[in-house]
């Protein structure tokens, strides 16, 4: 059965301001992504990888191209169209938590779905929370937690939503070796369970193998992997 295209991206560019001059930090990218892939992309530190992650989610605004998130023209929208387009298509998974330190575990994880209006938010992050091994920590705060727990916190807020296309930015960057693989299978786990389209920036290699495809980015510009 053919895949819809989840994410295309023509011609993209983005250009930043520095005190040098003008920074040029992607170059005319091309790509498509089909719903439910997993998509791995690696690359050396500067090359542009988070940037681009960024944009595709909608958190920043390119110079120049376009970006289509189920045929809906992304890039060009308002904040507050791009925010309204974030909670219908997506979940990101910072490598820097992001949890909000006042919220307990649970209250992070309902915060998606709450926003959205949903009645079941708390059931569901209680759900979410067991899958990830924290629901004995469901009252607990952030600087409560160690850093892999808050990493399992981040990602059941991710899914909360249960969003259509999950970016993760170095999803185990932070994390020791047993809770990185814990990670690794988490975010398998729930991409394939919810058919979740998954996009990650890794440098680790067996990671990027595990996803379906490995698009490569050097110098702002980005290639594809041959397996």
């Amino acid at each position: 059965m053919a895949r819809n295209t989840a994410i295309k991206v023509s011609n993209l560019t983005h250009t930043v301001t520095s005190n040098t001059g003008n920074l040029t930090i992607l170059k005319g990218i091309n790509m498509e992504i089909k719903e439910s892939e997993s998509v791995a992309i690696v690359g050396s530190s500067g090359s542009g990888k988070s940037t681009l992650l960024g944009l595709l989610a909608g958190l920043d605004v390119n110079t120049s191209g376009d970006i289509f998130l189920y045929e809906q023209e992304f890039s060009s929208q308002t904040e507050e169209q791009r925010a309204l387009a974030r909670g219908q298509y997506v979940g990101f998974v910072f490598q820097s938590f992001h949890l909000l330190p006042s919220l307990q575990a649970i209250e992070n994880v309902m915060l998606p779905a709450e926003l959205k209006g949903d009645k079941d938010a708390r059931k569901k992050a209680e759900v979410l929370l067991e899958k990830v091994g924290l629901s004995h920590r469901l009252t607990h705060y952030p600087n409560q937690l160690s850093g892999g727990e808050q990493q399992r916190v981040a990602i059941a807020r991710a899914f909360a939503s249960n969003p259509k296309i999950l970016f993760a930015d170095e999803p185990t960057g932070n994390l020791d070796e047993e809770n990185g693989k814990l990670i690794i299978k988490l975010l398998f786990d729930l991409n394939q369970s919810q058919g979740t389209t998954l996009v990650m920036v890794t440098h680790d290699n067996e990671l990027a193998k595990m996803c379906d495809r490995q698009l490569v980015m050097s110098a702002g510009q980005l290639t594809e992997k041959s397996l």
